[in-house]
């Protein structure tokens, strides 16, 4: 079979960068158009640089490589689909690459039979369009009003959910509405470093998360070896305190003597001596003042003059 000239300089290609870059994102293209690519590559000169290709080619290209590189028998069952690689350039962190190809989405339109992968809710708003499209916005169960000689939305419309299939009417509303409510760009599907396949959600974990994960393995361990009777490193402060409490209720049992017992058998012997009597609460005694005398009493009968007239 003759093999064209392109091809072979596309394979060389592939294989040169397959050599010299260790670490490769896989990238969804869905929706991703020509001068999309070309501002992403723009975007991304001397950090990364961005391959595609028909699959069943690369497929073939990887197959003839497994040999100098076996983690390409891992990498080629993902090459399905509208796939493309980003190879990433020596000394560039991936989440700056990442976060370069998550920056460069346009805006595009809702087409009819396209999947929403966002929640689509158009606001209250004046639509700016005739009265007689009144009962389009009827036909979807839309409330409107007429201000102004124009239609106007009067509650929020959930109109597309992720995963809704977007239909004529949907579109057809969006675009009298000039509203693009899509954003298209490469999306990042698979992270391959160092030969090693994992999630890209793993680039957004902390130095919190892993050692919050690493504490949860480290008791899990634990735990397992404390049931099995098998000893291990983190197992081993809690053998050592089961058996010191062993030793300490033997030497209670048999009354035998060893300094650290000492106070738990004094404590056996008097509990009381160990009682820490509660605090005094020392209540303050508010002084009332004694409401003062009258100045003047009242005037009797007789200093009024009325024992005149006995």
């Amino acid at each position: 079979m003759v093999v064209s000239e392109k091809k072979k300089l596309y394979g060389q290609r592939v294989v040169e960068l397959l050599e010299s870059h260790s670490r490769i994102l896989l990238v969804g293209a869905d929706n991703v158009g020509s001068k999309q690519f070309q501002n992403i590559r723009r975007a991304l000169r001397g950090k990364a640089t961005v391959l595609m290709g028909k699959n069943t080619l690369i497929r073939k290209i990887m197959k003839g490589q497994v040999k100098k590189m076996p983690f390409l028998n891992k990498l080629m069952p993902y090459i399905v689909g509208n796939i493309g690689l980003v190879f990433i350039n020596e000394g560039t962190p991936i989440n700056e690459v990442r976060d370069v190809i998550l920056q460069n989405k346009e805006d595009a339109p809702a087409r009819a039979g396209a999947i929403s992968p966002c929640e689509v809710v158009i606001p209250p708003m004046n639509t700016g369009l005739e009265p007689t499209k009144t009962s389009f916005f009827q036909a979807l169960n839309i409330s409107t009003k007429i201000t102004r000689g124009t239609v106007e939305i009067i509650n929020p419309v959930n109109l597309l959910n992720v995963g809704d299939k977007v239909g004529n009417s949907e579109a057809m509303l969006l675009q009298m509405l000039n509203i693009n409510p899509f954003k298209y760009g490469l999306s990042v599907e698979l992270v391959c470093d160092e030969g090693e396949l994992y999630d890209p959600e793993v680039l957004d974990m902390t130095d919190d998360d892993y050692i919050r994960m690493f504490q949860q393995g480290v008791g899990n361990v634990c735990a397992v070896s404390l049931a099995t009777d098998v000893p291990t490193e983190p197992a081993i402060p809690h053998l050592i305190s089961a058996g010191f409490r062993n030793v300490l209720g033997v030497c209670v049992e048999i009354d035998y003597d060893i300094p650290a017992a000492e106070t738990i058998k004094a404590f056996l012997a008097d509990p009381t001596a160990f009682a820490v009597a509660a605090p005094v609460e020392v209540k303050e005694e508010k002084v009332e003042e004694a409401a003062p005398q009258e100045e003047e009493e009242e005037e009797s009968d007789d200093d009024m003059g009325f024992g005149l007239f006995d």
